[in-house]
């Protein structure tokens, strides 16, 4: 069985809208990229990867770097090893728990920075009331 351990190492956050003025709806962009698959020793492989978000209009910008160290059976490992050699995308397990991780860091520096985390938060709808149902009296 395959599994990811996710270490992020650079974290680069940057607001460019004004503390002041209260943000815009604003639109998010978020970008996983996966540089690479490589032989790190017998019975692990490491994916160097960039997380960025981008919001439209700018409000800000985010970007984390790290490495996943994935383990697994050597019969796994040398699959996803010869798929990125044909340059097919890893399997999802991989680009999973990068991706839970990186949002998960990002969260919290958009909390710190006081700009929109790149979840969209639920929203709830008013409850209906109900029309009141007619009273009889006999």
């Amino acid at each position: 069985m395959v599994q990811v351990r996710v270490f992020v190492n650079n974290i680069s956050a940057e607001r460019f809208w004004d503390i002041e003025k209260p943000i815009p709806p604003v639109q998010v962009a978020t970008n996983l990229n996966v540089v690479g698959v490589n032989e790190k020793r017998e019975g692990m492989l490491e994916v160097p990867f960039v997380f960025t978000i981008n919001y439209t209009p700018a409000v800000a910008q985010i970007s984390l770097k790290g490495k996943g160290h994935v383990t697994g059976s050597k019969d796994e490992l040398e699959q996803i090893h010869e798929t990125h050699k044909k340059k097919k995308p890893p399997p999802p397990i991989i680009v999973q728990s990068i991706s839970n991780v990186a949002f998960l860091e990002s969260i919290i520096v958009c909390r710190s920075l006081n700009i929109p985390p790149p979840i969209p938060l639920p929203q709830i709808s008013p409850v209906k009331k109900k029309p009141s149902e007619p009273t009889y009296r006999a």
